[in-house]
């Protein structure tokens, strides 16, 4: 049986529903390159976290001609409390998916793909041989297209971890969503030590490119933020991300604020003098907008 991960919590801790201001509105997606990719995306049974995670960029980033593809099935085996992806479990993983979505990269045409997971803790290599898979299906098959790899933490299993800087993706990133007081209830399964942990050792094994993002809205205060900033220039992470949580549905962790625009643009200014060779601040910011500016 399928369920949302939020299911498991006893209750949901924070009821209140905010209003969502005005800079959070955004258009349906529309438009013919939308409506193509859409229909490829359909034809070629391809799961993207774009609808999986119910991005409200989708729209902006279809019509560039942009997506983020979620490989290893549409099931995860954690159960965060944020997050739309649907827990339980996975089926079997298909080892005709790296060349399905390298033949789907290059029959849109992308220049700079995004290609992220759900958490397969039930295999044995977390699913990391099918990660350095598709990478290499997508250089053999579209050798034009750079990448960026969103990554699980694989329990910091070296072996799995390895697998994916074998094949050196143009980026590797792996979130560490919120701050260490908070992570336990928004990644119930997970580590905030441990995602630092991976991210350290990403960068110490020679990856040229790292990257990390949190959500903001969750309750967390402005010297929390400003910590989880500083383990992550201390991990050596190059690039960060820093966005408005959303809630994806009444039984997801609610909203607790709606920081202001002016509010991200502060901690975009503060990561920039931190050392970061490139901060993404904003409240519709999500790991993968705007993806293709953070190569340099």
């Amino acid at each position: 049986m399928v369920k949302s991960g939020i299911d498991n919590m006893e209750e949901v801790k924070r009821k209140e529903v905010l209003r969502k201001p005005k800079w959070l509105k955004v258009k349906l997606p529309s438009g013919k390159k939308y409506r193509e990719l859409r229909t490829l995306v359909e034809d070629k049974k391809l799961h993207t976290i774009c609808e999986s995670g119910n991005c409200p960029n989708m729209g902006e980033c279809w019509h560039d001609g942009t997506a983020t593809f979620m490989i290893l099935g549409n099931i995860c085996t954690r159960s965060c409390a944020f997050c739309a992806v649907p827990t339980g479990k996975p089926l079997l993983a298909d080892l005709e998916e790296p060349v399905r979505i390298a033949d789907s990269i290059k029959a849109m045409g992308i220049k700079h793909a995004v290609i992220t997971s759900v958490d397969r803790d039930d295999l044995t290599d977390g699913g990391s041989t099918i990660w350095a898979e598709t990478v290499e299906a997508v250089r053999r098959i579209s050798p034009g297209t750079t990448m960026e790899t969103l990554i699980p933490d694989f329990k910091m299993n070296t072996a799995d971890l390895d697998r994916i800087i074998e094949v050196s993706p143009e980026i590797v990133s792996h979130n560490l969503e919120t701050v260490r007081r908070l992570t336990k209830e928004v990644r119930i399964q997970a580590k905030y030590d441990r995602s630092l942990e991976v991210l350290r050792y990403l960068k110490d094994q020679g990856l040229r490119r790292t990257k990390s993002g949190i959500m903001l809205g969750l309750g967390e205060t402005k010297e929390e933020v400003l910590e989880t900033m500083q383990d992550l220039r201390d991990a050596k992470v190059d690039i960060m991300t820093i966005g408005q949580y959303l809630q994806p549905s009444p039984k997801h962790l609610a909203v607790v604020s709606y920081p202001s625009p002016e509010t991200y643009d502060m901690y975009r200014e503060i990561g920039e003098n931190m050392g970061f060779k490139f901060v993404q601040s904003s409240p519709l910011t999500r790991s993968s907008y705007h993806a293709q500016d953070h190569l340099f």
